[in-house]
């Protein structure tokens, strides 16, 4: 290995210190920068990486793992005998269902398939009750392995072009709502299989709403996957945004909405790379796209509306690290337009993520529990979520220990 390599920080035995800068040199952050974010001087930072303090409590360690991006936590404690994710939630007991009818060979035999028309409409059902549904995740669930089956059977029984192009389209978009049920599920190898399967049967489609929602879902996928794939996630959107402007002169309010949709995703990675003029400028076009929409409009897949803007900009802030930002922005999102349980429950999220970063953690506590009434399965399986609990559940305030040990019962942390 040459002298001026840079060591593998998954390899053993390298210290907290020396995995935390291989990892914040990754990211392309100096000590300075990153000292700032946390609080703390450059010379803690120094010596904290150099090893001449110890490896700091769980509070701090969970900051310097967001900060720097770290998915799994033994990443950078370098304990690889219990690997925390901190983005990957527990398995949802309906995993496995889906899982086999995602994977299953779908011949159907002697049984008739159901027309696309029929799927479709079962598909807007779910997506309704999804919406209204506090444990979305268990009711999509149920639903997800017979929609699976019967979308994939309407197109292989297909028998006109014309028929087997619709059947893919609401193939593709059963495979959206399976990504929804899928992520931040313990099986990452199914998430991309059926991002990679949903993409595909949008292409044979060629309808622009069935390929513009399977690149939405691509892109978020590849830019959760880390730092090293956001050019990944910006190439999907850009090539997305692309096809779709043909129609957008004479588009409905569903294709409409998702350009708008990407165009904010646009602006999501712009964040999360630190790009504020970049982000911002995605956010404006993103709302100007949302003032196209017909009043009301709430695309039932994205999300995307006149409505969800206030709530992106608070996740624009956020992403950006500006505390005062993005609580101002939380404070003027109007939250009562956003009609989707699991849609609020995860803008609560953002929004404690806010109050947190602003140094108010006991309003990012009671925002947390407002998440938690709005949506359980949605906080649950947030790793934003977790991350806020327990480095409260050890503050130095009672008040905020019990508060936050009373959040970590409910989210399932305390279990054994």
């Amino acid at each position: 290995m040459p002298d001026d390599a840079t060591p593998d920080p998954y390899a053993d035995p390298i210290a907290f210190g020396q995995r935390m800068q291989i990892l914040r040199t990754r990211r392309g952050m100096s000590r300075p920068v990153v000292a700032g974010l946390l609080g703390k001087s450059p010379s803690w930072v120094k010596q904290l990486e150099r090893g001449d303090i110890g490896m700091p409590r769980l509070p701090v360690v969970l900051r310097i793992a967001e900060l720097l991006r770290v998915r799994d936590l033994s990443d950078l404690t370098g304990d690889q005998s219990a690997p925390v994710d901190l983005f990957i939630g527990p398995g949802h007991t309906r995993l496995p269902e889906v899982r086999a009818a995602v994977n299953a060979l779908t011949l159907g035999g002697d049984r008739e398939a159901p027309p696309a028309e029929h799927v479709a409409a079962r598909l807007s059902k779910a997506w309704t009750a999804r919406h209204k549904a506090p444990n979305h995740r268990e009711v999509i669930g149920e639903l997800l392995p017979g929609l699976i089956r019967d979308a994939q059977l309407t197109v292989r029984q297909a028998d006109t072009s014309a028929e087997r192009r619709a059947g893919q389209a609401v193939l593709s978009e059963v495979y959206s709502l399976s990504q929804f049920f899928v992520a931040y599920q313990p099986d990452s190898a199914l998430l991309w299989r059926v991002a990679e399967r949903g993409m595909v049967a949008a292409q044979e489609s060629e309808d622009p709403h069935a390929i513009g929602v399977a690149a939405w879902l691509a892109a978020q996928a590849h830019r959760d996957t880390g730092p090293a794939h956001f050019d990944a996630a910006d190439a999907m959107t850009m090539e997305a945004l692309g096809y779709l402007d043909r129609f957008l002169p004479d588009a409905d309010d569903r294709t409409t909405a998702i350009a708008g949709a990407l165009q904010f995703e646009a602006g999501y990675t712009a964040a999360r790379r630190g790009e504020n003029g970049a982000a911002w400028g995605w956010w404006d076009k993103a709302n100007a796209t949302a003032a196209r929409l017909s009043p009301g409009y709430y695309h039932p897949i994205t999300s995307f509306s006149q409505a969800i803007m206030g709530a992106h900009a608070v996740t624009v802030a956020v992403e950006l690290r500006a505390g005062g930002e993005s609580v101002r922005q939380a404070v003027a999102a109007d939250t009562a337009a956003i009609p989707s349980r699991p849609r609020l429950a995860r803008h609560r999220i953002e929004e404690a993520r806010a109050y947190q970063l602003d140094g108010q953690a006991e309003t990012a506590l009671a925002t947390l529990e407002k998440a938690h009434k709005a949506a359980p399965e949605t906080i649950r399986y947030n790793g934003y979520a977790r991350r806020i609990v327990l480095e409260e559940t050890e503050s130095r305030v009672p008040a905020h220990r019990q508060r936050a040990a009373v959040l970590a019962d409910q989210l399932g942390l305390l279990a054994a």
